[in-house]
């Protein structure tokens, strides 16, 4: 256990003097806990002794630490810091290395930030960079002065890069994809960070997305003690589940005609947008009462420009209308798959997505390429399953899928996932039920974490494509139901962000200062004031109010329609 040295010194003080000369000599002090910090270059080279890692490896090894000059365009500024670049061990030869990043500012705010990854991994985040969905306006964590660090969760995807998935072939590199490789990072980073100041941060904080947002309710969940606080942005907390989902929405496009292309995407969001734009009380291009969206949204009915949406007779007619077949595929998005079999998580199923509103992908460049290559893509899926990859290519879900068949379920490369049916999966099911043992991460008691004063900011867009926020909402209420509302709500908020996409969007991009709210609230004990979110890409500047879950900003009735003063936080 690292000790940092304000703890030591206290210690010190509190006992006999007798007593603390034995402290520091009989009584076991390890010379790893010296305060004397150490210069950058003294930590190239240096080992972590696997004693130090709280699970099993071979141990650490730095392998270049280096100055970095201070730089940076205002407000996104930041100081000298010293990158420290290392490699964790694996105990199987035969597994891949976790390589890891840490960044360690030369004026310290005696705080750390640990960065999530996202799908696979398989690359170190960017640990000079923000928080998900971080502020534009202000500096990035490492400009405030957080030691940041991150890992590539044990594997690297380089090594094959059509098969994000193929390091599951290895059970070591599984384990530490699913949560492993969370712990050993974060203990090999307190090492150093203690090597570097000569004392450990006071405070410790984690944020991810997607696979991130996993992460952070990993940590949490399994390591309580660890971190005091989390930030939370559309967490694949049920990954296992999630996939079986991937699994169902796939084969339902891979039918003859089902796959709707750009157009035809385009045609449904609009139409969906003129429909229920207005339900929030005003028309600004953004659909915030999406519960009201979900209900009374059809496209077999809805209209588009006071045309029919469902093309004429259900045929596939032009890109103008949707067809049938594409009717029927996004409604299988809309709809949970529900398991016919136990699964070792005891999850039952998993949530449909907010399809009408959502952006599958549009025409368009730049953000809008990002939110295409993250929804349906450019191809439909086949056999043998094409990559799926931002320049093109299958819906990220079929990519996604396709890998988890191959590699984590059967282990077999040459496997046709279209065959392998999610709900019914035959000779897979026990393989199956004992993968979403090891990566949903569903503890709902968060108690141990609660009780010594961690906190969570969670937060999840409603035009997510690839995270429902249904499975977040349904995640919340479960905390809720096993610790209570009024304890819940003492040390987790959930808000949803309307017209937000998964980590990106063209409609409402958003950017919030959570790392300043979550500090304020660890740090100072003050909750979570009103929260604001910006838009960064639809209408750059734009601000709405985060609204706790289950309400949604609905607009004043005058003001503004840019500006969050101009709506309030509603009950549905």
């Amino acid at each position: 256990m690292i000790v940092p040295a304000s703890r030591r010194r206290l210690v010190l003080a509190a006992v006999p003097a007798a007593c603390a000369l034995l402290m520091l000599s009989a009584c076991g002090s390890s010379s790893d806990d010296d305060d004397q910090p150490m210069a950058c270059a003294e930590l190239a080279g240096m080992t972590v002794p696997a004693a130090r890692i709280g699970l099993p490896t071979s141990g650490a090894t730095v392998t270049s630490a280096t100055v970095e000059a201070a730089g940076g365009t205002a407000p996104k500024t930041f100081g000298e810091y010293c990158k420290v670049m290392a490699e964790i061990a694996p105990v199987d030869p035969a597994a891949p290395k976790i390589l890891m990043q840490l960044n360690l500012p030369a004026t310290w705010n005696g705080k750390a930030l640990m960065l999530g990854g996202g799908g696979y991994n398989g690359t170190i985040p960017n640990v000079a960079g923000n928080v998900p969905a971080g502020p534009a306006d202000r500096p990035n964590p490492i400009g405030l002065g957080y030691a940041v660090f991150a890992s590539d969760s044990g594997h690297q995807a380089a090594t094959d890069p059509a098969n994000p998935g193929v390091f599951a072939l290895n059970q070591e590199a599984l384990r530490n994809f699913s949560f492993e490789a969370l712990k050993k990072t974060r203990d090999a980073a307190m090492y150093l960070i203690d090597k570097r100041y000569g004392d450990g941060p006071r405070r410790s904080y984690f944020a991810g997305g997607s696979t991130g947002g996993r992460e952070a309710l990993a940590v949490t969940q399994k390591w309580p003690a660890d971190f005091d606080g989390a930030i939370v942005l559309y967490p694949a907390y049920a990954a296992a589940s999630l996939d079986l989902q991937f699994g169902r929405i796939t084969r339902a496009l891979a039918q003859p005609g089902a796959y709707p292309n750009l157009a035809k995407r385009q045609a449904l969001f609009d139409s969906a947008v003129a429909a229920c734009d207005g339900l929030d009380g005003v028309a600004d291009g953004v659909i915030s009462h999406q519960a009201a969206c979900n209900a009374s949204y059809d496209p077999a009915t809805a209209t588009l420009n006071g045309q029919p949406l469902r093309c004429p007779g259900g045929a596939d007619t032009g890109d103008s209308c949707l067809s049938d077949a594409q009717i029927t595929a996004m409604k299988v998005i809309d709809t949970p798959i529900v398991f016919g079999y136990p699964v070792a998580s005891g999850e039952t199923g998993y949530p449909g997505f907010n399809t009408w509103g959502t952006d599958f992908g549009r025409p368009g460049t730049g953000v809008q390429q990002t939110v295409t290559y993250l929804g349906l893509n450019t191809l439909q899926p086949t056999t043998p399953m094409p990559p799926y990859l931002p320049t093109g290519g299958v819906p990220y879900h079929s990519g996604f899928w396709s890998q988890w068949a191959k590699y984590f379920v059967t282990r077999d490369p040459g496997f046709d996932a279209l065959t392998l049916d999610p709900q019914n999966p035959g000779p897979w099911q026990a393989r199956i039920s004992e993968l979403t043992g090891l990566q949903d991460i569903n503890q709902a008691d968060l108690s141990a974490f609660e009780s010594r004063g961690g906190k969570i900011l969670m937060a999840h867009g409603t035009s997510d494509q690839l995270v429902s926020t249904r499975a977040t909402q349904a995640y919340y209420a479960r905390v809720q139901a096993a610790m209570g509302a009024a304890r819940t709500a003492g040390f987790l908020r959930y808000y949803e962000i309307p017209g937000y996409g998964h980590a990106a969007s063209t409609v409402f991009n958003a950017a919030w200062d959570s790392l300043t709210a979550l500090d304020n609230w660890v740090e100072q004990g003050i909750a979570p004031p009103a929260q604001t979110v910006a838009d960064t890409v639809g209408v750059p500047g734009r601000t709405r109010p985060l609204c706790d879950w289950p309400a949604y900003p609905r607009y004043r009735g005058s003001g503004d329609v840019n500006a969050a003063a101009s709506f309030v936080c509603t009950a549905p």
